[in-house]
């Protein structure tokens, strides 16, 4: 099955309103591409940067979203609430919310739960440790948290939902998975999926995320089951993110 890659950018608490419209202006200068570009600003930003890419193809995310539909939870943002800002998708357990913040299995689920139910689009985030993967435990780590999210939505809900995996002792490290170790966890989710559904497994596009730089992406995104990237620090900068979208093709 020919799956569209997705090539999404993820600014996490970074940019002002100069270097986001000179940013957005950047990559406004992108040509056509085959991929789904999405970008994912912080979100004091998400009203500007939804005004500057309105005539554009690409898609816009938000970082994170409130498990809760509304009421008293200060300093928390609600689905509907991205909604109103032309948001398609939102990166829901993200290492960072899961380390940093402490962000559960069980929460991760219900926030996708959530975010289903308002149609946002669920780029759920996954991936191990180094001490996990040192101890052989990836496949199962992965597979714990995507379960987590299966018990709470079903199988068929994936079809809805972006995978992202991103393996921690990669993230802003300036290591990164080679294609080959990418493919190789990618093919393991994707068979994970494929006991509960083959035609969702088949569906399900799945990023990698983890240092992805112009220079790497290329043989990464040949990867037969490798459906994009979800791009950290490079997509801060126009010109490298535009061409780890090139290369995604």
């Amino acid at each position: 099955m020919i799956r569209q890659k997705i090539v999404a950018g993820n600014w996490k608490m970074n940019g002002s309103k100069e270097s986001i419209n000179a940013l957005v202006n950047g990559l406004l200068e992108m040509k056509g591409s085959n991929s789904e570009v999405v970008i994912a600003p912080s979100f004091p930003y998400l009203s500007l940067v939804n005004e500057l890419v309105a005539a554009s193809d690409f898609s816009l995310a938000a970082q994170n979203v409130s498990g809760e539909v509304k009421g008293a939870y200060t300093g928390e943002v609600s689905a509907s609430m991205l909604g109103d800002f032309d948001v398609k998708y939102v990166l829901l357990g993200h290492s960072e919310r899961r380390t940093l913040y402490n962000e559960t299995d069980d929460v991760v689920a219900a926030k996708v739960a959530t975010a289903l139910n308002a149609e946002l689009a669920p780029i759920l985030c996954i991936g191990e440790t180094l001490e996990e993967r040192e101890a052989n435990q990836t496949f199962s780590v992965c597979e714990r948290q995507i379960q987590a999210v299966i018990s709470k939505v079903g199988i068929e809900a994936f079809a809805k939902i972006v995978i992202a995996y991103e393996p921690i002792w990669a993230i802003g490290t300036g290591l990164s998975a080679s294609a080959e170790q990418a493919q190789e966890v990618h093919q393991s989710i994707r068979a994970f999926l494929a006991k509960s559904s083959e035609v969702v497994s088949q569906k399900v596009q799945i990023l990698y995320g983890g240092s992805v730089k112009a220079s790497t992406s290329k043989a990464l995104f040949e990867m037969p089951d490798v459906d994009g990237a979800l791009v950290g620090g490079a997509s801060l900068d126009a010109k490298e993110f535009i061409a780890i979208v090139k290369a995604a093709g």
